[in-house]
Formats: structure tokens, C-alpha cells, sequence
């Protein structure tokens, strides 16, 4: 059985993905103030189509969620998980959303 958690490495300013203690993918983020913009997720090859960027940016998200963050999703990745997942629309400020087509 494999274990994955996602972990907030603020020294690094990630959101860090790991498979039985191994990076598998990251979401790098700057955060300010009251605010956290996701610039870039990657996921290694080996890891990849299996859900696991899914499950890193929606904990990402509900990490966000949890501190009262607002979120500037810069990352194309992150916007297309919030358009598929329209729940996290409220975190991106009403007046950034045009910007990001959300």
C-alpha cells in the first residue's frame, strides 16, 4: 500500500506531493499578505495519469480555504482544476476572475 500526502513546504514556498516519502510533484506558490498565487504544478513522468496533480492542488486549495487565503491562479493547471471544480471559484477574488476566465 502506498502512502501520499501532500505537505506545505514554506521554505520552498510549495505545496509538496509525496508517494511513500518520494517527491512525486510540487505546486510552487508566492504568497502575500492574505493572498497565495500559484504559479507552476508539476508532477513527475512516473507519477503521472493517476490523479495525483488532483489531489495536490485540491488540497492546495483546501489548505487555502482553511487560512482565509485568497487565490490568484496563475498556473494554468490550477485554473483548470478550479473551472472543473467550481466550489473553489469562491477563493479567486471577485474582481481577479475575468482575468483568469474564471
Amino acid at each position: 500500500m502506498t502512502a501520499v500526502v501532500v505537505i506545505d513546504n514554506s521554505s520552498e514556498s510549495r505545496f509538496e506531493l509525496r508517494e511513500d516519502e518520494k517527491l512525486a510533484g510540487f505546486a510552487q506558490y508566492h504568497a502575500f499578505k492574505d493572498e497565495i498565487a500559484f504559479l507552476h504544478t508539476e508532477i513527475g513522468k512516473q507519477f503521472g495519469g493517476r490523479g495525483l496533480a488532483g489531489r495536490l492542488i485540491g488540497t492546495a486549495l483546501d489548505t487555502a480555504r482553511e487560512r482565509h487565503l485568497k487565490v490568484l491562479p496563475y498556473c494554468p493547471f490550477v485554473r483548470a482544476y478550479i473551472t472543473k471544480h467550481p466550489e473553489y471559484t469562491d477563493l479567486v477574488p471577485q474582481n481577479d476572475r475575468a482575468r483568469f476566465g474564471l
